[in-house]
């Protein structure tokens, strides 16, 4: 061979090398991915390939994590873009982590960023799963996680009874009225919600002095919540309705995120709305 032609050669095989390690993933086809935060941990866990997951966040195995029990020898990374880059991933999938700068940041870095959003109702819910089952390659999986959510919801609706009052409680003190995706498990559950105001606020202990639910939905998430002698869920009030009334467990993994687990929740409450 003539030395130009090695010459040629040798720099379309640099130009194909080039080419190669520039290509960025395409959709469903990333291979080292790393979660921002544990909402984000969950569909990570759930749609993408274990080997593939170079990190997950802190919180990915603490109590409030759904897939708790999945991240069990992964490692994890704190939502800093620059510990975050030198993983050198290919895939980024995020909720909240990282703050608001984050995406722009990684996407200039030439990292894939996908956002999970915050839906509101659980058809959201449903969409989110598709959607993000197949950013991260598992849309099949996906598509039978959301068939088995229709199913779990539709003999939920099947075996209702007299809607009940519930009262969601959480151990912060707070609990939530419409316009919320605990609200509408409420009502997928079959109960209705003894909160009248809208959005999250405090239980309602002057409206408990004199009126009281029928149920009471109470909320655990461990970690997540730090209980004051202040917290209106410690007031004798709330405690009282605590004491009285039939309880139904809620656990936080729950419905601390937007995702298919939040049936565990309607199921429970359903559950004992069926028994009565």
């Amino acid at each position: 061979m003539k030395p130009w032609g090695a010459i040629a050669v040798a720099l379309a095989a640099l130009l194909l090398h080039a080419c190669t390690e520039a290509r960025q993933p395409e959709r469903g086809d990333a291979q080292r991915i790393v979660s921002l935060d544990y909402c984000a941990d969950q569909y990570v866990l759930r749609f993408a390939d274990r080997e593939d997951i170079l990190a997950l966040s802190p919180d990915a195995a603490k109590r409030f994590s759904y897939m708790r029990e999945a991240a069990t020898g992964l490692p994890t990374v704190r939502p800093r873009t620059a510990d975050v880059l030198a993983l050198q991933p290919d895939l980024v999938v995020r909720s909240y982590g990282g703050g608001p700068g984050v995406t722009d940041f990684m996407e200039r870095s030439g990292v894939r960023v996908v956002q999970i959003g915050f839906p509101q109702t659980i058809g959201e819910v449903r969409e989110e799963v598709l959607r993000v089952g197949a950013e991260l390659g598992s849309a099949d999986t996906a598509q039978r996680v959301a068939t088995e959510m229709d199913r779990r919801l539709a003999a939920i609706s099947e075996r209702r009874g007299t809607p009940a009052a519930t009262l969601y409680m959480t151990s912060a003190g707070v609990t939530t009225g419409e316009g919320t995706l605990v609200h509408e498990l409420l009502l997928a559950a079959g109960v209705t919600n003894f909160q009248d105001r809208p959005g999250w606020n405090p239980i309602p202990l002057e409206r408990l002095a004199y009126d009281r639910p029928a149920l009471i939905a109470l909320a655990f998430f461990g970690a997540t919540n730090h209980v004051d002698s202040w917290s209106a869920a410690q007031h004798p009030v709330a405690q009282a309705q605590i004491e009285q009334l039939p309880v139904v467990p809620i656990e936080g993994a729950w419905t601390s995120c937007g995702g298919w687990f939040l049936i565990d929740a309607v199921e429970a409450l359903a559950q004992w709305e069926s028994a009565q």
